[in-house]
């Protein structure tokens, strides 16, 4: 079975961004590596070397940083996708599995009351468990994206405070 027949999304768009995403990082890092080489070879003492690799840091950071949010946004659209798939595969599940038990209990036998209220209880009870992990799982996605932004922010914040340090000394 393919990708594209398991899955109601086109796996091959997020291939593609992320190759995007790597050529545009390539090539900026090249184009980058090339002026500092050009910024290297014009200095004269050891003062501008430092004013010089200072000058480096906060732009390296930033970069990185927008590339890692890039790289998480296309891992996240692709998580959410898969995610949306299965919970459409599991309600599919469950709705057939849920008339079987319905046709079962229409057939059923006189006297088996007890055992079809316990089979629609677990129905219930697993459906509401599945909901609960769901929920739980979109949390802990949320609370893991809103980490990576702190995380990401403070990361290119740190930068900015020692060169503007740097700047005013």
């Amino acid at each position: 079975m393919g990708l594209r027949t398991m899955f109601s999304f086109n796996p091959q768009a997020s291939i593609e961004k992320l190759a995007e995403l790597n050529l545009q990082a390539s090539r900026a890092t090249l184009a980058d590596s090339a002026s500092q080489a050009q910024a290297l070879l014009s200095v004269k003492d050891v003062q501008e070397l430092m004013a010089l690799q200072s000058s480096l840091l906060q732009p390296l950071a930033e970069k990185a940083a927008t590339y890692s949010r890039n790289l998480y946004d296309i891992a996240s659209s692709v998580g959410s996708e898969i995610t949306k798939v299965a919970e459409a595969k599991a309600a599919e599940a469950q709705k057939q599995f849920v008339a079987a038990v319905d046709s079962a209990v229409k057939n059923a036998p006189q006297g088996s009351e007890a055992a079809v209220a316990a089979v629609k209880t677990a129905i219930s009870s697993a459906t509401s468990a599945m909901q609960t992990m769901q929920n739980a799982v979109k949390q802990v996605t949320e609370q893991a994206e809103s980490n990576f932004t702190a995380a990401t922010n403070n990361a290119i914040n740190s930068t900015k405070a020692p060169a503007k340090a740097r700047k005013g000394a």
